[in-house]
């Protein structure tokens, strides 16, 4: 069996080897000649799998070390009976951690108090949550709009989001990326936001009307960004205006690397039936395989804010892209993951 794989999916080389042909390559480079004779892709965002990729391949099984399946086309797929697994859930620590870091971040450089704020949550999967979650225990109120799941369990703790723009001082997004969602954040959306409102993209960059966010700019009160259209040309002018600005690496922590690579691998194991690999979960480097817990009920803000920033210095990502704009993916590629918190 062959195997072909992202070189940038942590914790993964010589797992394969025993078992099969391991070929790495970079996940943008990886083409038509590489999949030709392989029976598994391992893969992250920047290998786009569709007709183009696959056609005439004797590829069976595609595993995605990310939650998102944007960069593989389904459809394809479940014509050509090509299994497709993600790995659901594997950053929604990582990207509660960075949402916190900023809001609280943010909101402690510019002297903005949280007491009393409410946060709009649009997206509410495991990352969105996860930040719900941790914001309530911060004393945030929280509104949440999903429209899947308010059809799915009654829309009894959802809103619309025309109500949740016009009510939040906090606004993210943790959609993924389909029809319904490409260029929802645009004129209409920020004109409905509250003045001074904070807004937060680590979703997908495609999500958000750059030219329309620039537009509303001066009405909000931060914006940060994660995630960009056309990554990994970043928009200059977004990147200047942004109060904190990173290459899409709100996920980078080594907890959600390590269930990543776990979830693509056991996968991938239970697929082609390789019982040694069936419960497969990398070696923790330096005992750092849990999270760390933080109390911080009762705290002030600012005691929160210091706390957290020391956890996760999110300016510390932000300064490093500033400096390194046209380094997106080598940022990226060779990103120090960082050890997730979680709050009670």
């Amino acid at each position: 069996m062959k195997v072909v794989v992202d070189q940038a999916v942590p914790f993964i080389q010589g797992v394969l080897e025993p078992f099969a042909e391991v070929v790495y390559k970079d996940g943008a480079s990886i083409g038509p000649e590489d999949v030709r004779d392989a029976e598994a892709l391992i893969i992250r965002t920047r290998t786009k799998c569709n007709a183009a990729l696959l056609d005439g391949s004797t590829v069976k099984f595609i595993a995605t070390a990310t939650i998102g399946t944007d960069h593989i086309d389904l459809d394809y797929c479940q014509k050509r009976q090509i299994y497709v697994q993600n790995a659901a859930g594997c950053n929604a620590g990582g990207v509660m951690n960075y949402v916190v870091s900023a809001i609280y971040g943010t909101a402690s450089r510019k002297r903005i108090k949280l007491e009393g704020c409410t946060a709009g949550i649009i997206g509410a999967g495991n990352v969105g949550s996860r930040v719900a979650r941790a914001l309530q225990i911060l004393g945030i109120k929280v509104l949440i709009c999903d429209p899947p799941r308010a059809e799915r369990e009654g829309p009894a703790q959802f809103c619309d989001l025309d109500f949740l723009l016009r009510n939040s001082d906090i606004v993210t997004l943790h959609v993924p990326l389909n029809a319904s969602t490409r260029d929802m954040a645009d004129a209409r959306f920020f004109s409905k936001m509250k003045l001074g409102a904070f807004f937060v993209n680590a979703a997908r960059g495609e999500v958000v009307v750059e030219e329309d966010l620039l537009q509303a700019v001066p009405k909000l009160g931060s914006v940060i960004i994660d995630t960009w259209r056309n990554e990994p040309n970043v928009n200059q002018e977004l990147l200047a205006k942004a109060d904190i600005a990173t290459p899409h690496i709100a996920g980078y922590s080594y907890q959600g690397k390590l269930l990543g690579t776990s979830m693509s691998v056991r996968s991938l194991a239970r697929y082609f039936g390789i019982a040694e690999l069936y419960d497969f979960f990398p070696n923790a480097e330096g005992g750092q395989r849990d999270a760390v817990k933080l109390d911080l009920r009762g705290k002030s803000e600012g005691h929160v804010a210091s706390i957290i920033q020391y956890n996760y210095p999110i300016f510390t990502d932000d300064f490093i892209f500033r400096v390194n704009p046209g380094r997106f993916e080598y940022l990226r590629e060779h990103y120090r993951y960082r050890r997730e918190f979680f709050i009670d």
